[in-house]
């Protein structure tokens, strides 16, 4: 017998819908391209928004069509999120940190139709218009004054233009909710990247858990500034969070140093963020070397990479900014777990309660996880067993655009789990913390050294702005670890030095055999250490006898 409940399909329309509804007068302020601060509200980015689904139409764009954007995080970008995936188009956010190439190999693979773009991202938009295949019109997102004088760019279109030349009666149509919604490729996998196709019903089940208390913790009272890119898994769902919950949004633009953030996290009143350790570097050094504080700020959603141990105590202990440290992949929508403490964590002495922080957290709602070994046989959850993290739920992929790569999943006792590539413990509490990717893991004499670990300690050192561990050839352990360190600027720190830090914190086996100090650890378009290139790098090093 089934339940007499109403059938309402899950739309990414229904969210701004909502925000207009009960929340209409809610600020979206964003700090723009052309260097001003813009303000508007959630009314007024609905009745865009409906302007822009229209002009989307009136170029031939339909259900299912691919509409790429190059952007940084602002209200134009916001009102496309809503304008192509509420309409029944595609939202293809691309990187734009990514090659010229990769750009131009991913939008012929999405066979993308129309590209909107930021002015930064001219020069890119010249390099790619005469090699992509499919796209048919390019828009900037800027108004008639700001259009590129002289530009080769075919079919350049005016963002503001085609809002003013459209109305905003535009009724959002009915379908069903697991239509594709918006795409984004990975650049976790091996090859070319792999896209991962969202549908309207995995994206607003992801915004539901994202915004629960023990997750991220949106609510109306919230002034929400994400750091983490649009382009970056869909800003890990902020923008659809926002509206669902009624906050503030504060959108940064393209200025992400410390100073810019410190100064609209206090003209603006951010009390929560979210972005990768890299940026919260910057903007931790920009208030201490200038005495700051955080009036409003009380905490900080960080994930993309590891959260050091000590950057978490700067936040906290010096700031008094609660960190939360969350994980989640591409695949994922992006979120998995948030490492919200439970009750009887409350009471432990602080640096207890530290070291559970310091892990990737608890499955929210709608994630299944599980470890298993080289054999594939499930792992106790006793945080102990180290083994692949396995993962299964609604907004994780089945397969990848086009079956790409064939069917990524592994199958257990008949049930398919999406393969993270990421090393984990569970513990009793539920908790998982990321110990390294399988493809970063030390194997030294048959045993795994975990590389985060070894680069949490580093960072704790005062000299040490940044630090990773790979694992270099041995003759006689097959791998061993090498430090990696970039120092604070007039810091001075040995090899004999940072190897003597490790003392009494590690297991003596796992202390790295070597460091060596270079200008800069190359950076991934999303903030993540490229230690591929790190390996390539020292390959041929030679580690010190023992």
């Amino acid at each position: 017998m089934n339940g007499s409940m109403m059938q309402q399909p899950l739309l990414i329309s229904s969210l701004l819908t909502h925000a207009e509804r009960h929340h209409g007068e809610q600020e979206v302020v964003s700090r723009r391209v052309e260097g001003d601060i813009h303000r508007y509200t959630y009314r007024d980015l609905g009745a865009r928004a409906r302007r822009m689904a229209n002009a989307l139409a009136a170029h031939g764009v339909g259900l299912g069509d691919r509409v790429a954007t190059l952007g940084w995080n602002g209200y134009r970008h916001m009102e496309l999120y809503y304008a192509v995936s509420g309409s029944g188009a595609v939202l293809h956010t691309l990187n734009p940190r990514l090659h010229p190439d990769q750009v131009v190999w991913i939008a012929d693979h999405a066979e993308d139709q129309v590209m909107f773009f930021d002015l930064t991202f001219l020069p890119l938009i010249e390099a790619i218009a005469g090699r992509v295949k499919t796209i048919k019109a390019f828009v900037a997102m800027t108004d008639r004054s700001h259009m590129p004088g002289n530009s080769a760019v075919p079919n350049l279109l005016c963002y503001e233009d085609l809002i003013d030349a459209h109305e905003p009666e535009f009724e959002w149509p009915t379908f069903d909710e697991n239509t594709a919604s918006s795409l984004c490729y990975t650049s976790g996998t091996t090859g070319n990247p792999k896209g991962a196709l969202y549908s309207h019903r995995s994206t607003v089940l992801h915004t539901y858990a994202i915004a629960l208390p023990d997750s991220l913790n949106c609510s109306a009272r919230d002034t929400i500034l994400p750091v983490v890119p649009m382009f970056h898994v869909n800003a890990w769902g902020l923008p659809y969070a926002a509206c669902m919950v009624g906050a503030k949004l504060v959108f940064p633009g393209p200025f992400l140093d410390g100073k810019n953030l410190h100064e609209l996290f206090e003209s603006e009143g951010v009390t929560v963020s979210a972005g990768v350790p890299t940026v919260w570097q910057g903007l931790l050094a920009h208030v201490e070397a200038n005495h700051l504080k955080f009036s409003t700020m009380r905490r900080t959603v960080i994930g993309g990479s590891a959260c050091p141990p000590a950057m978490m105590r700067a936040f906290q202990e010096r700031y008094d900014v609660n960190v939360l440290h969350a994980w989640g992949m591409t695949e994922m929508s992006p979120l998995g777990t948030a490492c919200t403490l439970k009750p009887k964590h409350l009471t432990l002495p602080a640096e207890e309660r530290l070291a559970i922080q310091a892990k990737q957290g608890r499955a929210v709602f709608g994630v299944d996880m599980m470890i298993v070994d080289d054999e594939g046989q499930a792992l106790p959850h006793d945080g102990q067993a180290a083994g692949e993290l396995l993962v299964r739920g609604p907004w994780i992929i089945s397969r990848y655009f086009k079956g790409e790569g064939g069917d990524p999943l592994v199958h257990h006792e008949g049930v398919g789990w999406f393969p993270t590539g990421d090393v984990a413990t569970i513990d009793a509490d539920g908790f998982m913390q990321i110990t390294d990717r399988s493809k970063d893991v030390i194997k030294s004499g048959g045993e795994w050294i975990g590389s985060i670990d070894l680069e949490n300690i580093a960072m704790a050192h005062p000299a040490v702005a940044m630090a990773a561990c790979i694992a270099a050839p041995h003759p006689k352990w097959d791998e061993r670890p090498l430090l990696v360190v970039v120092k604070k600027p007039g810091a001075h720190v040995s090899r004999d030095e940072l190897i003597a830090f490790y003392e009494g914190k590690i297991a003596k086996w796992w202390t790295p055999d070597d460091v060596v100090f270079i200008d800069a650890i190359p950076l991934g378009a999303t903030g993540k250490m490229q230690k591929n290139k790190l390996r390539e790098q020292f390959q041929d090093r030679r580690l010190p006898k023992a």
